[in-house]
């Protein structure tokens, strides 16, 4: 996956199109990434306990990588990502810019 954790990325279909955010996990297994104010959902938690009231809790669901996009922090578009490898070391590079990611 090319998409890592604390990358900013654009979503590109769907209800939040156009919504910028942070990832904050990348779920490699499911092709999925959990970005930050993006794709919120409200789910109704009942009481466990009998003092302990029962509220609507707001949470983030993960989205599928193919729905985002990465945005290049030099050029600040929206890019694919290509690879260069230098001294050995592979490096992840901006396909509009050619900059370093």
């Amino acid at each position: 996956m090319k998409i890592k954790k604390g990358d900013t990325v654009i979503v590109t279909r769907g209800k939040d199109k156009g919504k910028t955010g942070e990832v904050q996990k990348a779920l490699q297994t499911a092709n999925k990434v959990l970005v930050a104010d993006v794709n919120l959902y409200k789910k109704h938690v009942k009481r466990n306990a009998t003092g302990q009231p029962s509220e609507i809790v707001v949470m983030t669901r993960p989205l599928p990588v193919s729905v985002v996009a990465l945005m290049c922090p030099k050029c600040k578009k929206q890019t694919r990502v290509g690879y260069k490898i230098e001294k050995d070391v592979k490096v992840r590079v901006c396909k509009k810019c050619g900059k370093e990611i």
